[in-house]
């Protein structure tokens, strides 16, 4: 917990080297070796009232979230996306960082972790919600927190608009993967969730 004590704004990085990335269609997480990109950077709020508790904030103003949908029918992994924020689902968007020596563990709502797939398609680059079931997949629910950037005043707007030179191309190339349309963020990107604010940050 105390990276996040110290960070306003994290990378995280997966068992594979790869970043938890926020995807342009504002709904799905991935990973992807592009660390550059501000897609792979999340805003970090305080749960007010929780002491272990977090919320992760995109580059688009969505919270990282938790669902209770199967990711593949007959499996046992849950669905990670970006969601709008709901005042009657609000602990959805939390997470429990459990320290493991230089690492964490993000646990959810349903005592889950946060868990990066690595594998052949549907599971490669795949982000869900999951526990480990054999010894070969206990690395994959931890991560690494790196401390981003980001300027005190900074939106999740300002974010974007301050990087509109960043293409889709160049982000999805690196993982030799098809381009994502682009989308327009607008003014209109629903608000944080109230919260207390980080008020500094490191750099690793």
């Amino acid at each position: 917990m105390e990276v996040f004590n110290k960070a306003k704004a994290v990378k995280l990085r997966s068992h594979l080297d790869k970043y938890l990335f926020a995807d342009d269609d504002h709904e799905k997480v991935r990973q992807s070796r592009n660390s550059s990109s501000r897609r792979a950077v999340w805003f970090v709020e305080f749960v007010e009232g929780k002491s272990n508790a977090i919320r992760l904030r995109s580059c688009h103003g969505w919270y990282l979230t938790a669902t209770d949908e199967a990711f593949l029918l007959g499996w046992t992994g849950y669905k990670v996306i970006q969601s709008v924020p709901d005042k009657d689902y609000y602990w959805k968007y939390e997470w429990e960082p459990i320290g493991d020596g230089f690492q964490v563990k993000l646990r959810t709502w349903c005592g889950k972790y946060l868990r990066a797939n690595g594998g052949t398609p549907p599971w490669r680059n795949s982000i869900t919600h999951d526990d480990p079931h054999t010894s070969a997949t206990k690395n994959w629910i931890l991560w690494d927190v790196v401390a981003a950037d980001a300027l005190e005043s900074e939106s999740p707007v300002d974010f974007i608009s301050t990087r509109s030179n960043m293409s889709a191309l160049s982000d999805e190339s690196v993982d030799w993967e098809p381009a994502s349309c682009v989308s327009v963020v607008s003014a209109a990107s629903p608000r944080p969730l109230s919260s207390k604010r980080v008020s500094a940050f490191f750099v690793i």
